[in-house]
């Protein structure tokens, strides 16, 4: 008997691919992640949670002893180094160093960082009595900046809206949130939401390129005031996905 697949296609013809589902992510298991920032409590919280869920993981510091001590302490296999170092290693870098330094910090890697794929989890965002607020840098957001600086990196978004508390608890094996992921390059955004899908409990999301990456990185100041509020931890999930 035919099947109804074989007989769509004509004789002799090759058979079609699959088609690629929003799911099929790779496989991101071997490649070596660096974090820096990874001293600060959401680097670390990261490195940390990516460690314990196998991946090989170095965090950078301006000092390599800071960045081994911090190593130390975490555990699974986790290594420092100093920022060039860090940089150097990773075939995936998260930046997550505070938003007074991400500029300096990124034009004086610019070598390092040629050819890596880059994740920005830059909040920027300013502090008054009324508390957070969004700022908006002159690119449009900390990732833009970050691309501009960074011509030669492949540039993503991602990690914005996660608790450092729970990122570090050594108590809690799963964290219920979603990731939200932008960039240009689709197969680089994939990437990146199979790195967030490493850690139980999480997804990684396509969001938008990187234009609208602006929105993702102001949210946070809505979300601190969430838990000022009561007194939580809260996160995010896109629902009907």
């Amino acid at each position: 008997m035919t099947s109804i697949d074989s007989a769509q296609q004509p004789a002799g013809s090759p058979a079609k691919a699959p088609v690629k589902g929003p799911w099929d992510l790779p496989d991101v298991s071997g490649l070596i992640v660096s974090v820096l920032g990874g001293t600060g409590p959401q680097g670390k919280g990261l490195a940390y949670r990516l460690a314990r869920a196998g991946q090989k993981v170095i965090i950078g510091s301006r000092a390599a002893e800071r960045a081994q001590a911090a190593a130390e302490e975490l555990e699974y296999g986790v290594e420092g180094a100093d920022n060039a170092g860090c940089a150097r290693r990773g075939d995936i870098v998260i930046v997550a160093v505070p938003w007074e330094g991400h500029g300096t910090t990124l034009e004086s890697l610019r070598e390092e960082l040629t050819g890596k794929l880059v994740v920005d989890c830059v909040n920027p965002l300013g502090f008054d009595k009324q508390g957070a607020y969004a700022l908006k840098p002159k690119e449009g957001s900390a990732a833009q900046q970050a691309a501009a600086l960074l011509p030669d990196s492949r540039v993503t978004a991602a990690f914005h809206h996660l608790s450092a508390v729970l990122l570090q608890d050594p108590e809690i094996d799963g964290i219920n949130t979603d990731v939200m992921v932008l960039g240009d390059v689709r197969s680089d955004v994939e990437i990146v939401q199979a790195l967030a899908g490493r850690i139980p409990g999480m997804r990684g999301i396509f969001a938008g390129r990187l234009r609208n990456a602006h929105q993702v990185e102001s949210l946070v100041a809505n979300l601190i005031s969430v838990n000022r509020r009561y007194k939580a931890h809260a996160g995010l999930r896109v629902t009907d996905v």
